[in-house]
């Protein structure tokens, strides 16, 4: 069978740092480069057009609907999307260009390998951290509140299958913007459960549940194993559950 025409699309924000490489390694996959920005201050639309990508402006309303509007945007049904600190492996680009001669069912999902201030981690849980990210926008749409959005078919259609080879993602380069990531997407997280009606915090959210992740992420999913990176991780993965649910209990003593 002929290949399918894909879209690849990426939603962008001050992105100059890493835009080029994802790019660069999602053209010989492309039959369309589609960039869908929320009004960057820096140079990432210019460097999109001078790759030759699509550049559409948009106003940042979530990551859900920004996702959602990106995906409508593209110029065919069959849709890559990807995060802009994401890089295509060869043997990744091998397998979207086997899919693409060979579609079945309704998507596929790509394993992640993270890089965590110059480290790859294997380990804590942090891989393969598989995402449903090649997929026919026809059967379904993008799905969550503020955090965790996630590709879901609809109902009746087979499971996404795996593609070999890893998207290499390209995290955080320091502690301080893991740190500063975290209150971000704690406060996002804590929003989250308020809005599911899901207030009540005790001292089992606050001290067992924190203890629990560090012992599950470090000792049980071998986050030991990546040295200090997966130590970092750990930790501070760790806080950010403990600060979801004093954010919460604050939020819901006022």
């Amino acid at each position: 069978m002929p290949a399918v025409p894909l879209s690849v699309v990426i939603i962008t924000f001050n992105e100059e740092a890493n835009i080029a490489r994802c790019l660069e390694a999602a053209r010989p996959v492309a039959d369309e480069l589609l960039v869908v920005d929320s009004f960057s201050t820096d140079r990432t639309v210019e460097i999109c057009r001078a790759l030759g990508a699509r550049v559409v402006q948009h106003a940042f309303e979530g990551y859900v609907e920004q996702k959602n509007f990106a995906t409508a945007q593209a110029g065919h049904d069959y849709v890559l999307q990807l995060d802009a600190d994401e890089v295509l492996t060869e043997e990744l680009r091998a397998s979207v260009l086997a899919a693409k001669t060979q579609w079945q069912g309704g998507g596929y999902t790509l394993a992640r390998l993270t890089n965590y201030c110059g480290s790859w981690v294997r380990h804590g849980g942090w891989y393969p951290d598989r995402k449903l990210r090649l997929y026919d926008r026809r059967l379904g749409r993008w799905e969550g509140l503020l955090l965790h959005e996630r590709y879901e078919l609809r109902a009746g259609h087979p499971t996404p299958l795996p593609l070999a080879g890893d998207a290499l993602h390209y995290s955080y380069t320091s502690v301080e913007q893991h740190v500063a990531q975290l209150n971000r997407f704690t406060s996002l997280a804590a929003e989250e459960l308020w809005q599911k009606d899901k207030r009540q915090v005790s001292a089992f959210h606050l001290l067992l549940k924190p203890s629990w992740k560090f012992v599950h992420g470090y000792v049980i999913q071998g986050g030991f194993r990546d040295g200090f990176a997966g130590l970092s991780i750990a930790v501070i993965s760790a806080w950010g559950v403990f600060l979801k649910f004093a954010k919460l209990k604050t939020r819901s003593a006022a």
